[in-house]
């Protein structure tokens, strides 16, 4: 299970604050605990799989650590953040400032359950990653998220999912049932989605599963490619 997460859903702060251990310093930076425990394991699954240049939206940013991390891993590609939380996108903004990085782009307030979403981007990507969204979304945000990525990536463009799942219809583990009992009683729409049902979304959007990996705590990476 992930903990508290800093994924919280639509223009409400309450659930992205939930989350965060307020500032990391005389600014506008937030501090996520979550972020900082699963960078270097999602760092190791992206560095198999992302171009290394090009251009990767994130959606559903959060504190903006992550973006932050994956832009000096990856210098060489343009980095679009986005998060429907105001107070996130300020986050993003001042981590990307005090990083010093001039492949961070300004966020964006991008939400899955607006159908134009992708509208808002503007222009072509070639990845999409969505750390912790799916389970503390509606579900309609995970269909929403692929269709959105449809109009924005190619022929073999990425799709990186990361977070828990359950698989063949149960609970990799207690505490992920635990969690997921959590995220109910929180809100009845949020839950720990099926992996199968993630990826039959994602192929009713010309998307096929590529591979999934264990993750540490209980989570998962799922990577989707855009067929042709």
């Amino acid at each position: 299970m992930t903990g508290k997460d800093e994924r919280g859903r639509g223009s409400d702060p309450a659930h992205y604050r939930a989350a965060i251990e307020g500032s990391t310093a005389d600014d506008a930076r937030h501090y996520a605990p979550a972020a900082e425990r699963n960078t270097a394991p999602i760092l190791s699954v992206l560095k198999a799989h992302l171009p290394r240049r090009g251009r990767v939206l994130e959606v559903a940013s959060g504190s903006g650590q992550h973006v932050v991390a994956f832009a000096q891993a990856f210098p060489d590609i343009e980095w679009l953040p986005s998060d429907p939380v105001q107070e996130a996108r300020e986050s993003i903004v001042a981590w990307t400032q005090a990083s010093r990085l001039d492949n961070i782009r300004p966020p964006l307030a991008l939400d899955m359950l607006d159908a134009e979403w992708s509208a808002q981007v503007g222009q072509p990507v070639d990845a999409i990653i969505a750390i912790n969204l799916v389970h503390i979304a509606p579900w309609e945000a995970t269909g929403g998220l692929f269709g959105g990525a449809a109009k924005l990536l190619g022929a073999g463009g990425l799709v990186y999912l990361y977070g828990p799942f359950r698989r063949s219809g149960g609970h990799t583990a207690p505490s992920n049932a635990a969690f997921d009992r959590w995220l109910k009683e929180q809100n009845p729409a949020w839950g720990v989605r099926d992996m199968e049902a993630v990826a039959a979304a994602a192929e009713d959007a010309g998307f096929s599963l590529l591979e999934s990996v264990a993750m540490p705590a209980n989570n998962f990476s799922l990577l989707f490619r855009r067929r042709s």
